[in-house]
């Protein structure tokens, strides 16, 4: 047999694709820490997270704005099924995470879309999920834009306003779950 034939079948690996967008890019060095257009390969029993503490963080924003730690994903897999999902979830005490339409507090979590748009402050973040086969490994893969990601893409079809809550007309049934502290 040749060396091909004998090679291991190579697994495609789950990604995400996040397009970041947030005004003040280009002045203030937000994004500094973070490798735009690479690949990033992790593990997939990582949880990945998403803030201001370069200790505990895996991904940084230079803002004082932005909590010690923001936000979380976790990669999981459903019962009898063998998708990989991730589940996105809000660290913050100090700001609600947006994802799509629905609105997340403190510790509050939920499946992360398909295709989603998360926001906090000035931040937005457009998340498409590419499925692969492996259970070892998931990639992330970040892509700056230039202009607000909201009115590129059209996202939202109803205003929301500056102060308080909004609901959402959406009928997905994507609910956020209430956490304690020490449930992931």
């Amino acid at each position: 047999m040749s060396g091909f034939e004998d090679a291991d079948t190579e697994e495609t690996v789950t990604c995400l694709q996040m397009t970041v967008y947030h005004p003040g890019y280009q002045r203030s060095g937000i994004f500094q820490s973070i490798r735009f257009f690479n690949r990033e390969k992790l593990s997939s029993s990582e949880v990945v997270k998403f803030g201001r503490n370069s200790n505990t963080c895996h991904y940084t924003f230079q803002d004082k704005q932005v909590s010690r730690v923001q936000f979380s994903l976790q990669l999981f897999k459903k019962f009898g099924s063998s998708v990989l999902s991730f589940e996105i979830k809000n660290m913050s005490k100090k700001a609600n995470l947006i994802v799509d339409n629905k609105e997340l507090g403190y510790l509050n979590k939920m499946d992360l879309p398909y295709k989603c748009m998360v926001r906090f402050g000035d931040y937005q973040f457009l998340i498409e999920k590419e499925d692969g086969e492996s259970l070892e490994f998931f990639e992330i893969q970040f892509t700056l834009s230039t202009q607000p990601l909201l009115q590129e893409n059209n996202w939202l079809s109803e205003p929301i306003p500056e102060c308080g809550g909004y609901s959402s007309s959406s009928t997905q049934n994507n609910s956020p779950v209430e956490m304690g502290e020490n449930e992931w």
